[in-house]
């Protein structure tokens, strides 16, 4: 059974030895979170004492400003980046689309980038290699998957990478947006891919900014402020409460 699991989940970035005011603040409002301070460094507080629990079905939109969080809280439930206090407990695969060309170089083969695109989403080298005839079949790309990714234009770039991306069915899928794939021609294609994956994963995790697009897919909805949970509960309550907070 598809589960994933946050117990008084907690991310805090050291800023060692760091003096300039201004920069920690403005640190801070990128990663979000509160700054705090001892004799030896400054930390930022981006995430502190979250708890959500995610089963099977459950679709959750994450609301926030800038700076609240999100993409901290993302990176944590992709097992990207390690919480400093808490626990978190995942039951089954998951895939993140926060980043698609994460774990790529341009300066190696598409083929090549194929297959470290696919360890990295957690794959053994020869499951990556098996996405090479399906990755090359809807990139469209051909006897460019022979040239070095330096060597595309972003289109194509984005092409592969979301083509090796999104090949996989993950039972927790974890995006920021919904992406593109560059070229206007490939879009109702990617489209159609991103409906089918939204459709298959057990678990979505989505965080956004449109509102529209949230009531689409979502059925829950969590509200980070400043590193913290406002809110957790419908996704109609949620964005309510954000929008109310746009207003102030």
């Amino acid at each position: 059974m598809t589960s994933l699991v946050l117990e008084n989940v907690g991310v805090t970035y050291p800023l060692f030895e760091l003096r300039n005011v201004s920069l920690k603040g403005s640190i801070a409002k990128a990663v979000g979170g509160a700054l705090s301070s001892s004799s030896k460094s400054t930390n930022v507080q981006s995430l502190s004492d979250i708890s959500v629990e995610l089963k099977e079905g459950d679709r959750i939109g994450i609301l926030g400003h800038n700076g609240a969080g999100k993409t901290t809280f993302l990176k944590v439930c992709a097992g990207i980046l390690e919480p400093t206090s808490g626990y978190i407990s995942v039951e089954g695969s998951t895939a993140s689309l926060t980043d698609i060309t994460m774990g790529m170089d341009p300066e190696v083969s598409g083929y090549e980038n194929i297959i470290r695109r696919g360890v990295f989403m957690g794959l053994n080298r020869k499951e990556a290699r098996d996405l090479i005839p399906p990755v090359r079949e809807f990139s469209e790309l051909g006897d460019y998957l022979e040239l070095p990714m330096r060597t595309y234009s972003t289109g194509m770039y984005l092409r592969l990478a979301f083509a090796v991306s999104t090949t996989i069915v993950p039972d927790i899928l974890i995006m920021d947006e919904l992406i593109g794939a560059g070229d206007a021609s490939f879009i109702e294609k990617a489209q159609q891919r991103m409906n089918s994956l939204l459709e298959d994963a057990n678990i979505i995790i989505l965080a956004s900014h449109s509102m529209d697009l949230l009531r689409q897919v979502c059925d829950k909805g969590m509200l980070l402020q400043g590193g913290q949970c406002r809110f957790q509960g419908p996704i109609d309550e949620a964005i309510e409460i954000y929008l109310e907070s746009l207003a102030k």
